[in-house]
């Protein structure tokens, strides 16, 4: 088998051998495969049926206490809807700088941002109670002559997730044309006569490829600015208030950058298990894991600074209540959510200064399960710490999570498992054609072989 040069940035494969390795992995799966599907099915089973208490009984079932009535599903919508972060950032913004190492990892983060968003526009539904009216957040004309509150961050997130959805979605299906067609190729049966439909009639003419990718061109440019615009929507349902803690003017970048984050960390917790899974080791290989490292290093060295920030400005401004909420984010009765938020994600990451943590997987998929967690933290300690402790101290209180939150949390994670173990093994994972690209010609022997 035909592996990279320890530091090369190109493979040493040929073009059959790329198409062959990547067509494999759509064969017949693996009892491991099998195994995680079973646990993300069984995970977003336990969601599914904690969903239908709460349709039931109401969500009474969650840990809903005044002043706390945002608490772990508002959190866990923020968490995912900052996982598709780095699959655009990825494919979109790298694409347009042509980064050489995103060939590789690119297909697989366009799909994890997809399944994210997904997962992402389930929390809205089952935060806001009565579920079966949610489509009374769209904007309509209807008998009822009324129109949702364009003043509400509800409305805000309806047209931030409807607009990434939108556009990512496009973005992977017009990238995968092209590798579908080439599977399309290797196929028989049933499976050919599903890839001949999902290939668009996709032959590699010159005139498709002109076309092709002037529109890939035009998504990426379109893609770029949603890196910036749909997470500064979201930390603007907690910027515009004036709860201490939530009204301040970093909140924006300092979402975005978390953003990212917290979805190359998730890159990470895909990728490793993956590559193996799918016998890609030859592909996925150290100078893009280096590369993904170096690139959690520099947006969670913004975190750190950001989070520094916070503190530095809740003091420096001599306001009561912004010092009170950040001291009790620290000394509080959260003190174990803010310090894990402030370990896992501005301490942790600083390991990546280190190329041999860099480069070792082991060390990766560790330091990734670590941001993960991190990151969740940092949502459930901004949303909870700040509405426990509001101005006026009679009416503080604390938030005591339930089954109910617990449920719905594991069963966001198993509808994201499952979906995105079902694409991996039904169409490329890597790009083909743009592997391919970085292949270098062979160069003419004497006698003209």
């Amino acid at each position: 088998m035909a592996t990279l040069a320890h530091d090369a940035h190109t493979p040493t494969q040929t073009h059959a051998e790329v198409t062959r390795d990547v067509v494999n992995t759509l064969g017949t799966a693996g009892r491991g495969y099998f195994m995680l599907l079973g646990l993300a099915v069984a995970m977003f089973l336990v969601g599914a049926v904690t969903f239908v208490a709460l349709l039931k009984y109401g969500l009474g079932l969650a840990g809903y206490t005044p002043p706390v009535m945002w608490s772990v599903y508002i959190t866990t919508f923020v968490f995912w809807i900052g996982i598709g972060h780095a699959g655009t950032l990825i494919s979109a913004i790298l694409f347009l700088f042509r980064s050489p190492w995103r060939t590789v990892v690119y297909r697989a983060t366009e799909a994890m941002t997809v399944f994210a968003v997904m997962t992402a526009a389930l929390f809205p539904i089952i935060h806001i109670g009565r579920q079966w009216f949610f489509y009374w957040l769209l904007p309509y004309p209807n008998s009822r002559y009324l129109w949702p509150n364009f003043k509400s961050p509800l409305i805000w997130d309806v047209f931030a997730i409807t607009t990434y959805f939108t556009v990512s979605s496009t973005f992977l299906v017009v990238g995968l044309v092209p590798d579908v067609a080439a599977a399309r190729d290797k196929m028989f049966g049933w499976r050919k006569k599903i890839y001949e439909i999902a290939s668009l009639g996709w032959k590699g003419t010159h005139e498709q490829w002109r076309h092709y990718t002037r529109a890939y061109l035009y998504l990426a440019a379109l893609a770029t600015p949603l890196v910036l615009s749909v997470h500064s929507v979201v930390s603007w349902d907690f910027a515009m208030s004036l709860v201490p803690g939530w009204h301040g003017t970093i909140f924006a970048p300092y979402f975005v950058a978390g953003a990212i984050y917290s979805g190359v960390g998730m890159v990470l917790t895909i990728l490793i298990p993956l590559r193996k899974a799918l016998k890609l080791e030859h592909m996925f290989t150290e100078y893009h894991f280096d590369n993904l490292a170096k690139l959690t290093l520099f947006t969670g060295s913004i975190l750190f600074y950001a989070y520094a920030m916070e503190y530095f400005v809740a003091w420096y401004s001599a306001n009561k209540f912004e010092q009170t909420s950040f001291w009790l984010r620290a000394f509080g009765p959260m003190w174990w959510a803010g310090w894990t938020m402030i370990i896992c994600n501005a301490f942790v990451s600083q390991l990546f200064w280190f190329k041999k943590i860099r480069t070792n997987l082991t060390a990766l998929f560790v330091i990734s399960i670590f941001i993960n967690i991190g990151m969740w933290f940092e949502r459930y300690v901004i949303i909870v710490s700040s509405l426990s402790n509001d101005f006026e101290p009679w009416a503080w209180g604390q938030m005591n999570p339930t089954w109910a939150d617990w449920g719905i949390l594991m069963g966001s994670f198993g509808w994201f498992g499952m979906w995105f173990l079902l694409f991996a093994r039904t169409f490329p994972v890597v790009a083909i054609q743009e592997i391919k690209e970085t292949i270098p010609w062979p160069r003419l022997r004497k006698g003209g072989h």
